[in-house]
């Protein structure tokens, strides 16, 4: 099977890349959990992230927006303690207050999803072998720009675009990919959230 570089040959990482990254998401939860997880990932690598994701559901309550917007500050004393997440308080504080602020946009759009699927940007031209991704795109700066000033944290350009292309919003597969073609039919049949 051709994949993209990025894949590599560990098992966990070679199944993220087939079976989630890049399809189409607009279940809520699944939406915030990504969010939060690609925010705890700034300076560190998506394996460390990947691998610690059962202990990060777990504590994190399967990211259950409204569960973890009811997260206090003996939660975070909590999680600081355990070496199975990443122990950094501002990213675990910002889980719990993005969960917050998740709750004032499901009840102003209806969904989180539709308010991120506002932010799905035209398709461009696959990437080929030896393209380099970029880091952000004009779409990311907006979300991310929209997000901080309803109060979300760790949501700079970068992390957004990374969100993006891991929920499906572009589809950054390689040409040469396997994977490229099941997510675009995928993006294609999908019903946007209104």
């Amino acid at each position: 099977m051709e994949r993209c570089s990025w894949a590599g040959t560990d098992a966990e990482n070679v199944r993220y890349h087939d079976e989630e990254w890049g399809r189409p998401v607009t279940d809520d939860n699944r939406l915030y959990e990504k969010l939060c997880l690609e925010g705890f990932q700034s300076g560190l690598s998506w394996l460390t992230i990947l691998k610690k994701r059962p202990q990060f559901r777990k504590q994190f309550k399967n990211f259950d927006i409204r569960k973890v917007a009811r997260m206090s500050g003996d939660d975070v004393e909590r999680l600081l303690q355990d070496a199975g997440i990443v122990r950094h308080r501002g990213k675990i504080e910002s889980t719990i207050n993005n969960a917050k602020r998740a709750l004032e946009i499901q009840a102003e759009f209806g969904s989180l999803a539709a308010y991120i699927w506002t932010f799905e940007p035209r398709p461009v031209r696959a990437p080929t072998t030896g393209t380099m991704l970029p880091a952000q795109t004009e779409a990311s700066a907006a979300l991310s720009k929209d997000l901080r000033k309803r109060g979300f944290s760790f949501v700079g350009p970068t992390t957004c675009y990374a969100f993006m292309q891991a929920m499906g919003l572009v589809n950054d597969h390689y040409s040469h990919c396997d994977c490229r073609g099941p997510c675009e039919t995928e993006r294609a049949a999908l019903k946007r959230p209104a």
